[in-house]
């Protein structure tokens, strides 16, 4: 079991930045890719960026590339979205994943977190 805790969300205005947190309860942390998954009312749920356990591949989807970046450090068992310009169509629920990594890419991970709201204003 893996449990995965989220902060970071929060109110701001578009073209602010955020970083999101994620702390994994997993001694295996270093095995899993890591992403996050974001999920808005009336939308599509979207898988945002993942990032493989040795830190050799990362993806994004097209809505977030050149503005988020993901990343994680292993020895504090967390990876981090860092969310620069960001938009009001960014507005969402965004949870953290882990999981091997064609689950995660496909938006079908093992495991998921209870999510943080971010909220962009215009």
């Amino acid at each position: 079991q893996v449990r995965l805790a989220e902060s970071g969300g929060g109110l701001v205005q578009a073209g602010e930045s955020l970083r999101l947190s994620c702390v994994a309860d997993a001694r295996s942390f270093s095995m899993f890719s890591m992403g996050w998954f974001r999920h808005s009312p009336g939308r599509q749920g979207e898988v945002v960026a993942g990032i493989s356990p040795r830190f050799s591949t990362t993806m994004y989807s097209d809505s977030v590339k050149g503005r988020f970046t993901i990343s994680r450090d292993n020895a504090k068992n967390t990876v981090y979205l860092q969310m620069n310009n960001l938009k009001p169509e960014d507005t969402a629920v965004y949870y953290c994943t882990a999981s091997d990594w064609g689950r995660l890419v496909s938006g079908d991970p093992e495991y998921r977190g209870q999510g943080t709201q971010v909220t962009v204003s215009s």
